[in-house]
């Protein structure tokens, strides 16, 4: 195994995308905290997502080595670059990392223990989506749409224990936007799921169904990502200006699963608009605190 390989089972995009939830829990709540505090929750709120997320995308590749080899054969487990016992020490060694830098944390500036609470939670629930969840299907993709949007939760923690409104609004944009992607990838990846026997929404209910149900779900991420503009944010200003790009790219993808029929090409482009979206999302709450 190489350096290189144990990077890139982390999947460092999505854990730094991913990462982007702690800083904007962590910005959106920084009146009255001291600047010393603001950076080092910044280094080690983000530090702490970053392991605890990579370790869950290593322990998800170690049980999916034989959905991988169908459908993401180009990855370092089924490619022969990283061996399954590597993958599971990986994720030992990533997991514990990122509980000791949540608990130092916590030690160093005096926070509630609830923060290390929380990213047990999240590691121990990214360790049930692998085990369990992915093959649960609709299930699995609420567990995965609340890891990745937990992080605002966490970073907002880390200044105070009085979280806003629109923290939560924030949350609940990303968790539904999240949640209609990860059931498209069912569509997408129906034929691998398939052979594995994971009961996703597509193979329970038929393409065109979930593909109704991911269209419902973008639609109340639609709805909570503009509540915000009616809370008291720190710069609603630059929020409604940012927030129209990503409002546009996810009614945009809303059109195009009104057309049918779409085959996996369809899905696939859906589930990278949504992705897009997503990230704009996110960027827009980074405004939102400026």
């Amino acid at each position: 195994m190489k350096l290189k390989d144990a990077i890139e089972i982390l999947r460092p995009i999505n854990c730094l995308m991913g990462a982007l939830t702690v800083i904007i829990g962590l910005l959106n709540t920084r009146t009255f905290i001291s600047f010393p505090l603001i950076v080092s929750n910044f280094i080690l709120g983000t530090l702490t997502y970053i392991f605890l997320a990579g370790s869950g995308m290593i322990i998800n590749d170690f049980y999916d080595y034989e959905i991988d080899k169908i459908n993401r054969p180009q990855r370092p487990i089924p490619r022969g670059s990283i061996s399954l016992i590597q993958a599971k020490m990986l994720f030992f060694i990533y997991l514990s990392i990122g509980l000791l830098l949540s608990l130092l944390n916590v030690m160093i500036f005096n926070l509630n223990y609830i923060i290390v609470v929380i990213a047990s939670f999240f590691g121990l629930i990214t360790w049930i989506y692998a085990k369990w969840g992915k093959k649960s299907g609709f299930p699995g993709n609420i567990i995965v749409s609340i890891s990745f949007s937990i992080g605002m939760i966490y970073g907002a923690l880390l200044n105070s224990t009085m979280i806003p409104i629109y923290i939560y609004y924030f949350f609940l944009t990303s968790f539904f936007l999240l949640l209609s992607r990860e059931i498209i990838k069912g569509c997408e990846d129906i034929e691998g799921d398939k052979k594995e026997g994971v009961t996703t929404l597509a193979i329970r209910i038929g393409t065109k169904r979930a593909t109704t149900f991911s269209m419902i779900s973008a639609l109340f991420a639609l709805l909570f990502f503009t509540l915000p503009l009616f809370t008291n944010i720190i710069n609603p200003f630059l929020f409604l200006i940012t927030m129209s790009s990503g409002l546009i790219i996810v009614a945009f993808t809303i059109y195009l699963m009104i057309r049918s029929p779409m085959e996996r090409n369809d899905f696939k482009r859906i589930s990278l608009f949504l992705k897009i979206g997503a990230l704009l999302g996110l960027l827009s709450f980074v405004f939102a605190s400026l």
